[in-house]
């Protein structure tokens, strides 16, 4: 019978008494404290590098680490009777950040700039990001080549009639973000983080922050690479407000919570700023669209196209109003 990764637990000389499913993995109370088990399909390599990276964080003091096991082979991937690859981490009770909190989400913003100071490591050409420019080159084509696509269809569902209407202002927004973005100084900031082996946690979000009984952790470092730091930071302030209408008060405060920590620079102020004005949400439906079978889109999809669009003057709003000349 297959039994969903447990057999693993054998590499490591675990026994699981208790388990329970966690977001697309298991969890097991074992004699050596809880542990997550979960499948990986990355790079070795990648994960040996992200082991040290909690190394670093662990002996800082900064925060209890969900830190990846290895096994009796001395392997941090393991296989189970089906061949397929798992990690193992140790793991912790504990609740997600709430959204609706400002107290939990300004912690989390301080918590990330604390981790900031110490993520850093001799850089990997393997594992760094793709350069913003080139990213936002990348999907304003898309954006043109899914405009040129809807323009040309005789019949549009719910989905597409709403897309044909909005979508070249949100093009021109990114053209926009793109040519200021080219005119910074950003290459510079990305060569300096390049330098100093700056490191992103890559998934920043409410659902990897946990408040637990030993304090509050940032889990699920996988998708870690080396960048500019401040795009965990725009990560996290566009997820929360999204939800929050883009408060101008609420976008200032997590600026300047991060600050306290780790102070930002002018041109880190501009990179930033000029993150959030890009048209990030509305390429995702875009390209969810250009990706998927188009004879049926969920009118879901249609229903958050026009609240993105109802969004689109506060958002706006936010990222013209929302950095005050005192973060500089």
């Amino acid at each position: 019978m297959y039994d969903f990764g447990l057999s693993i637990l054998e590499h490591y000389e675990l026994t699981a008494d208790t388990t329970y499913r966690g977001r697309g993995a298991i969890i097991c109370e074992t004699q050596e404290g809880l542990k997550i088990i979960r499948e990986y399909h990355g790079s070795q390599k990648k994960l040996e590098l992200l082991r040290q990276l909690q190394e670093q964080i662990e002996e800082a003091g900064i925060m209890k680490v969900d830190y990846i096991r290895v096994n009796k082979e001395g392997s941090v991937i393991s296989c189970d009777r089906d061949g397929i690859p798992y990690v193992v981490r140790d793991w912790f009770v504990g609740r997600e950040c709430d959204t609706k909190s400002k107290v939990d989400i300004l912690n989390s913003v301080s918590l990330m700039a604390r981790l900031h100071k110490v993520m850093h490591m001799p850089i990997e050409e393997n594992y760094c990001k793709e350069s913003l420019v080139d990213e936002c080159q990348r999907h304003n084509r898309e954006i043109k080549k899914i405009a040129k696509f809807v323009q040309k269809k005789q019949r549009k569902n719910s989905f597409e009639s709403v897309l044909i209407n909005v979508i070249d202002e949100f093009l021109y927004q990114g053209e926009m973000v793109l040519q200021d973005l080219e005119r910074s100084d950003y290459y510079k900031l990305r060569q300096d983080a390049m330098i100093k082996g700056s490191i992103c946690h890559g998934e920043y979000n409410q659902h990897n922050i946990l408040y637990t009984e030993q304090g509050l952790s940032v889990v699920n470092g996988e998708k870690w690479s080396f960048d500019i730091q401040v795009t965990d930071l725009y990560q996290f302030m566009r997820k929360i407000l999204e939800k929050h209408n883009w408060d101008v008060e609420l976008g200032k405060m997590m600026i300047q919570e991060y600050c306290k920590e780790k102070p930002l620079t002018e041109a880190e102020l501009i990179n930033l700023q000029l993150r959030l004005a890009y048209p990030w949400k509305f390429w995702k439906l875009a390209n969810f669209y250009a990706n998927n079978h188009k004879a049926w889109i969920s009118g879901k999809n249609a229903e958050k196209l026009e609240k993105l669009y109802k969004q689109k003057e506060s958002w706006l709003f936010f990222v013209k109003n929302g950095f005050l000349d005192s973060f500089f």
